[in-house]
């Protein structure tokens, strides 16, 4: 496994290549302004790359609430979609995303050097309790099922959403009996995966042929599925659906379906919560994270305060 290249103290690093937008062909030969083997296409104006966090410096009320002696901790992330997710830089090792900024901005706050570890999505939560990992930053949803086993500090509010191809006749989802019968392509490991396994039934309930859900472990599958006609919808975060809509033709947003509150992700009765918490609070009064959100064109997911495993949103 690579370890991918960012660290608080390292001069901010923007993409010049390797942004990941969606092309209405199918794959072909990567390389800078190309296709990626995906079918996503890399080019260096549709990400931003304004520096909004290294201007943030060490606040050393916050950083005391850390355990004693913590100075370097590792965070995983899963990389690869659209922004605002993250994704690498040309030179394969350096990365950028919403995550990325918020990850960087925290950690300036708390004067922590960090270790950046990449691991696939479905892997990460798994290897909190093991210690593998100090904490996860890759748009983890907060529900119930997960704060059985997981402590999270929220920083945006996000969730599950749709998109389509512009043929399709859907134009809204707001009840999952209307995807019976077709192939359904989400993450997998994701909570896009547990709502959609969970309502399966609802279709075979209804005397309905059940919808099909289709898992990738990789972002850019999910778009190729869609592409190719072998998926008929995506379900996916509102945010990253938003912007791979606009980045390209072919293709429609069709609603938010369920927010979901977004945090850095421990385990369970980590003693890390409170400092990162107390960390995010001060992004929002200092005016860093709405620079963030800002930069990402996310401002529909700001929250007015951070908290530790708050209750899932029921719409």
């Amino acid at each position: 496994m690579r370890t991918p290249a960012f660290r608080h103290f390292m001069p901010y690093a923007v993409i010049t290549s390797a942004a990941l937008l969606l092309t209405a062909c199918g794959s072909g030969s990567g390389g800078t302004g190309g296709t990626h083997a995906s079918g996503v296409a890399a080019t260096s104006d549709d990400v931003p790359t304004t520096d909004v966090v290294s201007a943030e410096k060490e606040d050393a009320s916050i950083a005391r609430l850390l355990p004693a002696g913590t100075s370097r901790l590792t965070v995983a992330i899963s990389v690869g979609g659209t922004p605002p997710g993250t994704t690498y830089l040309a030179d394969g090792t350096t990365l950028t995303g919403q995550d990325v900024d918020f990850t960087k901005a925290v950690a300036n706050v708390l004067g922590l050097k960090l270790k950046v570890e990449q691991a696939s999505f479905e892997a990460i939560l798994p290897a909190l309790d093991s210690g593998k990992y100090d904490f996860g930053a890759s748009n983890f949803g907060v529900t119930d099922e997960r704060r059985k086993t997981i402590d999270f500090v929220t920083y945006i509010n996000d969730g599950q959403g749709f998109a389509t191809r512009e043929d399709s006749k859907l134009s809204k989802v707001t009840d999952l009996k209307q995807l019976c019968g077709l192939n359904v392509a989400t993450g997998a490991g994701t909570t896009f995966e547990a709502t959609l396994e969970a309502g399966k039934h609802l279709c075979t309930d209804a005397g309905e042929k059940a919808y099909q859900v289709q898992t990738y472990a990789e972002p850019g599958a999910i778009w190729s599925s869609l592409q190719q006609g072998r998926s008929d919808i995506v379900m996916s975060t509102i945010n990253g659906l938003r912007y791979a809509v606009a980045q390209q033709q072919g293709l429609k947003f069709l609603n938010e379906f369920h927010r979901l509150d977004v945090g850095f992700a421990f385990k369970k009765g980590t003693k890390l919560a409170p400092a990162f918490q107390a960390a995010v609070n001060k992004l929002l009064t200092d005016g860093t994270y709405d620079k963030i959100l800002e930069k990402w064109g996310t401002k529909g997911s700001a929250i007015k305060k951070s908290r530790i495993s708050p209750p899932e949103l029921k719409n």
